[in-house]
This record gives C-alpha cells, structure tokens and sequence, in this order.
C-alpha cells in the first residue's frame, strides 16, 4: 500500500477505485467496503483508493477536539489498512477553508481533477461538501458530466453489518473488550513508551510496565484489569493490565496509570515502544485493604488471565 500525504505524489494512478471516508477503527464495516473497491479494482485492471482525512472533521467543523476520542491514531491505521491489500491510502488535510467548498467542487477539484476518479464507491446515505449538501443523486448527475461510474452500498448491505466507529467507542469506554473486537475484527490496543513507576509490583512477584500513552486523542478503556498481549523488542507475550487510580497506593485520584504485567518475562524494556492489544475485562479496579490482599487478587487474575487467552 501506498501512502500519500501529499495529492502531489498521486500519480500514474490506473483506474482508480475511490472509496471515502475516515475509517476510524478500520471495523469490519470498513473491511467490506475495502473488499467491494478491491473487487472492483481487480476487474477493470485498476487501483484500490481510500481518501481519508486528517485531523478527523468533527474535530474541525464542531471544534470537538478535547471529546472525541479516536479509535486509532493515523499510524495505527495505516497498519490496519495495509492489511486489507489497499492500493493507495490519501490523507487529505481538513480545514477549515476545505469544509466551505460546495459539493460540485468537491467532486470537479478533488476527486476528478486530482484523484482521477474512474469508480466511485459510496455509502446509500453519504453526504459531502459544505454543510454536507451533496448527496447520492448529485454524485449520479455528476458521474454524467465527468464520466466516472459509481457504486453504491445500499441500506441493505450497510444494516446487516451493523456497525458504526461511535459504537465501537462506547463499548471500549464502558471496558466491553469483547464485543470491541468482535465489531472491530481485530484486537483493539494502545501502545506508548514504557517508563518509570514505583516498582511495588516487583516486591509481590508482580512486577509491572508502566506505559506512558501521549496521544491525547486517543480513547482509553473503561478503568480496570484486562486480559492482554503484548508486544515488545519484535516478540509477543501475554499479560494483564491494570488501568485506572491504583487506590490501594495512590491518593491522587484524578491520576490514570497504565501498567501491565507481562508473563514470564524479566528484560528491561524502560524507554522502549509497547503495543497492548485487548481481549478480555477480568474485573473492575478496586481498593484492597491490605498488599496480601492484593497479591491474592493478582494471582486469581493471572490465571483468569491465562484462561482467557489460551
């Protein structure tokens, strides 16, 4: 796959296949609609094409960046997308100034003039343009004037999937890890760096990673111990992972850590890059009264933990 983000290294394209959208969570909605353009593609001797946009437009036409939290970062995307055998991935920027432009401009200047469209494939309710004016029949009058063919995905297709990124994010809020993959298609995950903690952990045979998770955009899931896998120095091992206030040693209760024990596994991994993918919510966080406690706790999680990943 190849990635363009700029439309001036978009060139020599063979019949592209044009879908749009932001994708966010690449779910297996998102795979049908890659499967159908790649389809398409195949057949006319052409080139699968996703243009998608950066940063995500509600955060720009709503000024909702603090509330919306992305299912993946632009990076993680295009590791997901690389696996469904996409042609050409165009991360568009999105302004402002490129929200205001009319429907027929959208589709002349960008997708026709730039993109070179030859087949276009959108979604029964897909609306663009400024205000979202344009609409399915507008692209059917325009597909007239400017010769490329269109494919719509109907209700019908789009209702027996149905899937949407929002609903992805409120399962990965409320910590429902299962039904997340299960939409997703694959595990849902956060990576960060690994950085220094209070080393509790190590002294109950639980030592701990603790993960530094900068992007701000980002959804978390709901506080609590998860089942996990992790990925590390190129080798994958299973874990748990706790997020949430550590109440049983930390008073600073507005404080979110991220910490991970990784089974059978002793390197020093401080300032490396982690992966965590998601499989299964053990239990809530909760205060125990004293470190025995805990440890007891811990041990019973693990082998949850095991049993769930088995």
């Amino acid at each position: 796959m190849k990635v363009h983000y700029n439309i001036d290294t978009y060139k020599n394209i063979k019949n592209p296949v044009i879908t749009v959208g932001t994708f966010d969570g690449v779910h297996i909605g998102h795979q049908t609609i890659i499967n159908k353009i790649n389809r398409i593609a195949k057949r006319c001797n052409g080139e699968s094409v996703l243009l998608t946009f950066e940063p995500h437009p509600r955060k720009v036409i709503l000024n909702d960046s603090s509330s919306l939290k992305l299912i993946n970062s632009i990076n993680e995307k295009i590791t997901l997308l690389e696996k469904y055998k996409l042609d050409h991935l165009v991360i568009h920027p999105f302004t402002k100034e490129f929200s205001r432009i009319s429907p027929t401009a959208y589709v002349r200047d960008l997708l026709v003039n730039q993109l070179n469209a030859y087949h276009l494939v959108i979604g029964y309710d897909h609306q663009f343009g400024r205000n979202r004016e344009g609409d399915l029949e507008l692209l059917i009058e325009l597909s007239n004037v400017y010769g490329f063919k269109i494919d719509e995905i109907s209700a019908q297709e789009i209702d027996a999937i149905k899937i949407s990124s929002t609903k992805i994010r409120n399962a990965i809020s409320s910590g429902d890890i299962l039904k997340t993959n299960t939409y997703l298609g694959h595990p849902f995950s956060l990576e960060g760096k690994v950085i220094e903690g209070d080393k509790i952990g190590r002294t109950i045979g639980f030592p701990t990673a603790n993960i530094d998770i900068t992007d701000f955009d980002k959804i978390r899931p709901a506080n609590g111990v998860y089942a996990v896998k992790v990925h590390v120095n190129g080798c994958s091992y299973l874990g748990m992972m706790n997020i949430g206030t550590r109440p049983t040693f930390n008073k600073k209760e507005n404080y979110t850590s991220y910490e991970v024990n990784i089974f059978n596994f002793s390197e020093n991994i401080y300032n490396r890059k982690i992966k965590v993918e998601f499989f299964f919510k053990i239990r809530d966080e909760k205060k125990f009264d004293d470190i025995n406690a805990l440890k007891l706790q811990l041990i019973d999680d693990k082998k949850k933990s095991i049993e769930h990943l088995a």
